[in-house]
Formats: C-alpha cells, sequence, structure tokens
C-alpha cells in the first residue's frame, strides 16, 4: 500500500489549496508539490500569497501564512488520471468535514477536475464560485501542475494574485466590521 501524503491544515486558515491527488514522488517524500515541475510554490510567491518561494521540503510552513494544503483523494498515482469515479464519493464526505472542522476562510481547487467531482457541477468557470463548498467560499484555480500546459506562469500567477486580492480585502472588511460592532454589555 502506498504511503499517503499528511494534510497540512489548522483551523481558521485564510485558504486550503486542494489538489486533485498527490503524486507518489510526493507522498513518499511526506512533501506537497515535490515535483520541481510543478508551479505552485513559485505562483504562490509571485502573486504575492507568500513572501518568499517555499521549498517543498519546507511545506509546513506555508501555515505561517494562513494557507494549508490537502487533497481531494488521498490515494496517490502518476496521474490523476487514474482515479475512478468510484473514489470521489467518499473523499467528498471526508474533505467536507475537514473544511467543516478548520474553518477556512476559502476553498481553492487546483483544477475543475476536482471541483466538479467534489460537487457535481457540470459547468464550472475558473475564480470564485456561486455555490460554496462545505460552507466555506470556493474558488477553482487553474491547475499548477507541470502537465498543465493550457496555462502560462503569467496567467497563473494572475489568477492567484486576483484570488489573494479578493480574500485579503473580504478578510480586512469582515475584521473592521466585527471590530466596530458595539458589545453587549
Amino acid at each position: 500500500m502506498p504511503k499517503l501524503l499528511p494534510d497540512i491544515l489548522a483551523p481558521n486558515l485564510h485558504v486550503i489549496f486542494c489538489g486533485i491527488n498527490p503524486g507518489f514522488s510526493a507522498a513518499e517524500a511526506g512533501h506537497h508539490f515535490l515535483n520541481r515541475s510543478n508551479r505552485f510554490w513559485r505562483v504562490l510567491h509571485l502573486s504575492g500569497l507568500t513572501p518568499h518561494q517555499i521549498e517543498p521540503e519546507n511545506d509546513r510552513s506555508i501555515l505561517q501564512y494562513g494557507y494549508g494544503l490537502t487533497t481531494a483523494v488521498a490515494r496517490p498515482t502518476r496521474r490523476a488520471a487514474e482515479l475512478s469515479r468510484g473514489e470521489f464519493e467518499p473523499a467528498r464526505t471526508a474533505l467536507e468535514g475537514k473544511v467543516r472542522h478548520m474553518r477556512p476562510y476559502a476553498i481553492a481547487f487546483l483544477g475543475k477536475r476536482a471541483y466538479a467531482e467534489m460537487t457535481a457541477e457540470k459547468s464550472i468557470r475558473w475564480g470564485l464560485q456561486s455555490t460554496p463548498f462545505a460552507e466555506t467560499q470556493a474558488w477553482v484555480m487553474p491547475n499548477p501542475s507541470g502537465l498543465n500546459r493550457g496555462f502560462s506562469l503569467d496567467a497563473l500567477v494572475a489568477a492567484f494574485r486576483e484570488m489573494r486580492v479578493m480574500i485579503e480585502s473580504e478578510i480586512r472588511s469582515d475584521q473592521v466590521l466585527t471590530a466596530t460592532r458595539p458589545t453587549n454589555a
């Protein structure tokens, strides 16, 4: 049985990034987005989500910036296409439980397939979704995998920057509203 890749989660994060499933090498090493062809860590930095590019071996440090990592399906594969449709139903229940327990501000699915399989949505656009996932704001972001060449580095950075700017603005607004609410004496 292949080794499983542990989640990197904490309560009340800004965003949980959710890949479809881990690759074998990432699961074996115990680090997310380990493959050097994957642009995830570079995109996070270039879009302003992290102040420097995190090395995959230091993936747990993402928590200090308010972000977490998980996968829709825990089973590692060489390619996500190896996953069967039957693996997504129990995975959805598990993911919903994690998200409800951790209460992030948003969840960002990396690629349309992960979100589609978790929600049964047929027509999915990039960006903020109109339907929350597990009572949490849901985003669908282009997958930064090195296998996904449909998006240039610049396009990935722009998409992640848009999400960052919107979420940071909403979080600041929520904090201002909370701070200005009168307390009941």
